[in-house]
């Protein structure tokens, strides 16, 4: 019987299966579009049955963000969201309430259901800020001031909120000329020297195009170079096999993933 509730829960996983919610006391979930995969979706509901919490976690897959209010209505025991692409800046305008990393970012990945006299207050938080910080913290030098953040998306915009919250100032890098950024081809010795972080937020490099990676001058790096991908699959990108063929040390998402799932934990049950 066990090894047959494992092989139901796998194939459940596998079509996104969506349980019956009215045997739990508090339901959470991911909006976004598309969700083909969902490692929020696995990590809480094996925290949940780990640890014995009255609650699951439910992929809701959307077209439009205005389908937010028809979850809101129809889950009236929701405890708390997560928010993917493309949605962590269309959600804004439906929250109450922004976070201060959040609203400097002005993208949301996390929506706490605060209860109020008048309803339920929406708050929205940024928790890849907190994964980024707490998963690069201990990996820093004293000489590492300064940071060249590779893409301008989203994820870009957090990881420099992130990087200026350590101390540390960042600069984009974009493939076309932007105030206030540096392209490829403006990466000189000069600058790789002044910038020993590098944080890849782009995908290339990403599973199945593992034979991608960034345009930067890797024979610049030294081994006062920290070299950070956000991407988890392959372990090790070619970005960072590159970058430690150069001295340079290197560190993949996957524990920011796990930090930024346990900060969003954090930020529904905190009173």
């Amino acid at each position: 019987m066990v090894l047959f509730a494992i092989f139901v829960a796998e194939i459940e996983a596998n079509l996104n299966f969506q349980p019956m919610t009215h045997k739990y006391s508090k339901i959470y979930g991911l909006i976004g579009f598309p969700l083909t995969h969902s490692f929020s979706q696995n990590y809480f509901n094996q925290k949940f049955e780990a640890e014995g919490i009255d609650a699951c976690y439910l992929n809701f897959e959307i077209a439009d963000i205005g389908e937010l209010m028809e979850i809101l209505s129809e889950y009236p025991n929701l405890g708390g969201l997560n928010v993917t692409i493309p949605y962590k800046e269309q959600v804004i305008p439906y929250l109450d309430e922004l976070d201060e990393d959040a609203a400097k970012i002005g993208a949301v990945n996390v929506i706490k259901f605060i209860p109020t006299k008048m309803g339920v207050k929406l708050k929205g938080y940024n928790s890849d800020v907190i994964g980024f910080c707490d998963s690069l913290r201990p990996m820093l030098k004293p000489i590492q001031r300064s940071a060249l953040v590779l893409g301008t998306g989203g994820a870009a915009k957090a990881i420099a909120q992130g990087l200026k919250n350590l101390g540390i100032t960042p600069t984009f890098v974009s493939r076309t000329k932007r105030d206030g950024m540096l392209t490829y081809d403006e990466l000189t010795a000069k600058v790789m020297g002044e910038n020993l972080i590098i944080v890849n937020t782009t995908p290339l490099g990403m599973y199945p195009h593992v034979d991608e990676c960034p345009e930067i001058p890797y024979e610049l790096l030294t081994e006062n170079h920290l070299c950070y991908d956000l991407l988890y699959n392959p372990d090790v990108t070619l970005f960072m096999k590159k970058a430690e063929e150069h001295g340079a040390e290197v560190k993949n998402g996957l524990e920011m993933l796990l930090l930024q799932a346990f900060a969003g934990w954090n930020i529904w049950n905190e009173k």
